[in-house]
C-alpha cells in the first residue's frame, strides 16, 4: 500500500499547485518520475513493489490506447487529405528518417546489436509525446502553425510507429526460431495489423452510429456521453486481446471511424483524456521512476550517449531534411527539431516488445536504453520548455510578417 499511498498523496498535492507549476520548469512528468525514484529509498517500498512487468504493461497500455483513440478522433480527415505542409513532412520523411538514423546510431554505439534489434530500438524511440511538450503546444508565444505541426506529429506518429515495430519483431521472431521469414511475417502482421484494423473499423463504425443515433433521438444524458465514448477504445482492447490483434492499431482506427457516425467524438474523448486519462499517464511516469531507480546501476555510458544522440542528431537531422523547401527560418527548424520529446509511447512500445518474449541477445540493452532516453527527455525537454519558448519568441519577433511560420498569427499574441 506504500506505493499507492504515495501516488495518491502526490496527485492531491499536485492538483493543489498545478496552476503555479504551469509557470515553472517543473512539469508533471518530471515531478511524478522524480517522486517515483525517491520512493524507492523507502525500505518498505521495496517489498511493496509487487507490480511485475505484466501489471505495469496493462496500466501503460490503457494510457496509450486512450491517447491514440483521442488523437485519431480529433483528426479532420478532409483537411488531412488536402495537407501538403509541415504535418505531412514530419509524419512521412521525418519519421522514416528518424527510425533509420536511430537504428544506425544503435549499431554504431552498441556493436553487438543486429540490424533487427537496432530497428526495434529505432522504432520504439521514434514517436514523440505531446504530453511532455504540453507547455509548447499551449503557448500563445509559439506561432499557431508551429504548435499545430508539433501537436499533430505527436498525435499520429505513435500510431504510425506501431506497424514498423511489429514488422521488426516479426522478423526477429522468424530469425530466432529459424522459420521462414515470409510466412511468420505474413501471419504475425495479419493478426496484429489486419485484425486490429478490422476491429477498429467495426467497433468504431458501430459505436459511432449508435452514439450518433442516441444523440439525435435525445436518448443519451449529456453528462454520460463521455462514458459512451470511452467505452469504444476499451471494447477495442477486449476484442483485440481475444484474437491477438494490436489494440493500438484498433484504437487508432476506431478513433477515425467513430467520427463518421458521431462527429463530436473528439471533444468528448479529449474531456476524458484531460481528466481521468491524465491520471493513468501520471501513474505510468510514477512507476517509470520506480523502475529507473531499481535499474540505476545497470546503465552504461554508451546508453547515455545513445539517449543524447536520439534527442539531438537522430531527431533534429531528419526534421531539418523533412522541412527543406518550406521557407521556415533556421530558428523554427531548430525549435521543431529540439522539441520532439520521448515519453509514454516509447515506454509502452518498449513493454510491448518485451511482452512478445523474443529473447534477443540485445534485449537488455534495448530495455535500458529506452529507459535512459525517456528519462533524459523528461528532464531536458521539461527544463528547457519555458526558456526555449522565450528564446524562440525573441528570434521570430524579428521576422517579416509574411514569414511562413507566422501565417495565421494574430498581432499581439501573448502568453
Amino acid at each position: 500500500m506504500v506505493l499507492i499511498t504515495v501516488f495518491v498523496v502526490l496527485v492531491f498535492f499536485y492538483s493543489l499547485i498545478s496552476k503555479r507549476l504551469e509557470r515553472s520548469v517543473l512539469t508533471a512528468p518530471i515531478l511524478f518520475t522524480a517522486v517515483g525514484v525517491l520512493t524507492m529509498l523507502v525500505p518498505s517500498a521495496l517489498s511493496d513493489l509487487a507490480l511485475d512487468r505484466s501489471a505495469f504493461l496493462v496500466i501503460a497500455e490503457l494510457g496509450l490506447v486512450m491517447t491514440l483513440f483521442t488523437d485519431a478522433s480529433r483528426i479532420d480527415m478532409i483537411s488531412l487529405r488536402g495537407s501538403r505542409g509541415l504535418r505531412i513532412r514530419l509524419l512521412s520523411t521525418g519519421m522514416l528518417l528518424t527510425i533509420l538514423l536511430g537504428a544506425l546510431a544503435a549499431m554504431v554505439l552498441f556493436g553487438g546489436l543486429s540490424w533487427l534489434e537496432a530497428g526495434i530500438l529505432g522504432a520504439i524511440l521514434a514517436p514523440t509525446d505531446a504530453g511532455l511538450g504540453q507547455v509548447i503546444v499551449n503557448s500563445q508565444r509559439v506561432p499557431p502553425r508551429i504548435r499545430e505541426a508539433l501537436n499533430f506529429e505527436a498525435g499520429l506518429n505513435d500510431g504510425l510507429s506501431v506497424p514498423f515495430l511489429l514488422c521488426f519483431i516479426a522478423l526477429a521472431m522468424a530469425e530466432h526460431q529459424g522459420t521462414g521469414a515470409a510466412s511468420i511475417l505474413a501471419r504475425f502482421l495479419g493478426e496484429q495489423l489486419g485484425y486490429g484494423t478490422l476491429i477498429g473499423l467495426g467497433v468504431g463504425l458501430a459505436g459511432g452510429a449508435l452514439l450518433g443515433l442516441a444523440r439525435r433521438r435525445e436518448w443519451m444524458a449529456p453528462p454520460l456521453t463521455q462514458l459512451g465514448v470511452v467505452a469504444i477504445p476499451l471494447l477495442c482492447v477486449m476484442a483485440s486481446e481475444a484474437v491477438h490483434a494490436s489494440m493500438f492499431i484498433a484504437a487508432f482506427v476506431a478513433g477515425l471511424a467513430t467520427q463518421i457516425g458521431f462527429r463530436h467524438v473528439g471533444r468528448h474523448s479529449v474531456e476524458f483524456t484531460e481528466d481521468w486519462g491524465q491520471l493513468l499517464n501520471f501513474f505510468v511516469f510514477f512507476l517509470f521512476g520506480l523502475i529507473v531507480a531499481r535499474n540505476w546501476d545497470a546503465f552504461t555510458p554508451q546508453m547515455f550517449l545513445y539517449a543524447l544522440a536520439s534527442l539531438t542528431v537522430v531527431r533534429m537531422l531528419p526534421v531539418a531534411l523533412a522541412l527543406r523547401g518550406t521557407g521556415l527560418s533556421r530558428s523554427s527548424v531548430l525549435f521543431i527539431g529540439w522539441f520532439g520529446p520521448r515519453g509514454l509511447a516509447s515506454i509502452v512500445l518498449g513493454l510491448v516488445y518485451l511482452e512478445h518474449q523474443v529473447s534477443l541477445p540485445g534485449e537488455e540493452t534495448i530495455r535500458l536504453t529506452i529507459m535512459m532516453t525517456v528519462l533524459l527527455s523528461i528532464l531536458v525537454h521539461g527544463l528547457s520548455a519555458l526558456p526555449g519558448i522565450k528564446l524562440y519568441a525573441r528570434r521570430i519577433a524579428a521576422l517579416d510578417a509574411r514569414a511562413p511560420e507566422l501565417r495565421g498569427v494574430s498581432a499581439g499574441a501573448s502568453e
